[in-house]
């Protein structure tokens, strides 16, 4: 199983607790991103949460979390920074831990590396993200490292599997009309060991 796979998994069943919106809230949101992201084809798009180099940390680590792949572009071509951005401004009660996880991966790369986690080699990121992405296996002195990669993952993955990018990275066929069921397909019905009888 790799690791897109692993996300999108985690993504579907926290997706609901972890954000705690509505369907409509949900749909604002979207609604809000699309249109940043069409503003942001005619001139750059400008945060209106982040300064410029935790702008840069959060597409790094975006494109990072969901790396492009043949199926789709990353969560960066996805607009999921701009879907962070919104989030800061629409969600204060987060900005607190978001920036000051930013704060902390930073400092922990200019301890270890010397460089902002941005200027540091692809090896490097690497190893920063391997101590904070795996909590069982966690260091206790990363714990706040931990919870801010937990947290910011999680607005990635929502992200990118609500936007159309990632509904297509997903397959979901939404909405269709269906002339005349006839029941799930007999090899789906024992991949799953059910049938009918």
């Amino acid at each position: 199983m790799d690791r897109r796979t692993v996300l999108k998994g985690a993504a579907l069943a926290a997706l609901a607790p972890a954000m705690a919106w509505t369907k409509v809230e949900a749909e604002i949101a979207g609604e809000a991103v699309r249109a940043l992201r069409a503003g942001s084809q005619a001139s750059a798009f400008q945060p209106s949460f982040f300064n410029a180099h935790e702008w840069s940390t959060v597409r790094t680590l975006s494109a990072l979390i969901i790396p492009a792949d043949e199926r789709s572009g990353s969560a960066t071509d996805a607009g999921v920074p701009e879907f962070i951005d919104f989030m800061m401004t629409d969600r204060p009660d987060m900005q607190t831990a978001i920036r000051g996880g930013l704060a902390w991966i930073d400092a922990e790369c200019r301890d270890q590396f010397g460089n902002a986690f941005v200027d540091c080699t692809e090896t490097q990121r690497g190893q920063m993200l391997d101590r904070i992405a795996w909590p069982a296996r966690a260091a206790a002195s990363d714990s706040h490292g931990v919870a801010f990669f937990n947290r910011f993952r999680d607005l990635v993955a929502t992200g990118f599997w609500s936007s159309k990018m990632g509904v297509e990275d997903l397959g979901y066929i939404g909405n269709v009309y269906v002339a005349e069921w006839n029941g799930c397909p007999e090899e789906a019905l024992r991949a799953l060991g059910v049938s009918y009888d």
